[in-house]
């Protein structure tokens, strides 16, 4: 048995349970978390993202100087984005193709921030309502 973890952009949150469910994913749990990876080192990456952040925050209410500081903390690692967490069950010959489903549902052409996916072993499980171990409590 294992638990499949992945952190992925909050606006894959729909396309993310619609691939689980999709590969026959039984149940799975879903949390808002925050949280940053491996900054980018990049300076025309860097510089691009800025660019493509600070025209989607272009409007008659925002602060120029305020949403350039804003943009700047979650590139300088200062500030912490916002992501989704989710936590899934799985039996050890499921795994491959549910972290397949997942790497396809959240893939970009942004060359950062596609999220992580964690496998760690599951050593036991308990269905409350039967009292079932192992395998058949998933």
């Amino acid at each position: 048995m294992k638990e499949i973890i992945a952190f992925i952009r909050m606006n894959k949150t729909g396309v993310t349970k619609k691939a689980l469910v999709e590969v026959g994913v039984a149940g799975f749990t879903a949390s808002k978390v925050l949280g940053r990876g491996k900054l980018v080192d990049s300076p025309e990456t860097i510089a691009e993202r800025k660019a493509k952040l600070m025209n989607m925050a272009v409007d008659d209410i925002s602060e120029p100087v305020e949403t350039e500081k804003l943009v700047t903390g979650f590139l300088d690692g200062s500030r912490l984005f916002p992501r989704r967490m989710f936590t899934i069950l799985a039996q050890d010959d499921e795994v491959p193709k549910i972290v397949e489903a997942i790497m396809q549902a959240n893939r970009t052409d942004n060359r950062v921030g596609d999220g992580k996916i964690l496998v760690l072993p599951l050593l036991d499980a308990v269905r409350v309502r039967t009292g079932e171990f192992g395998e058949t409590a998933l």
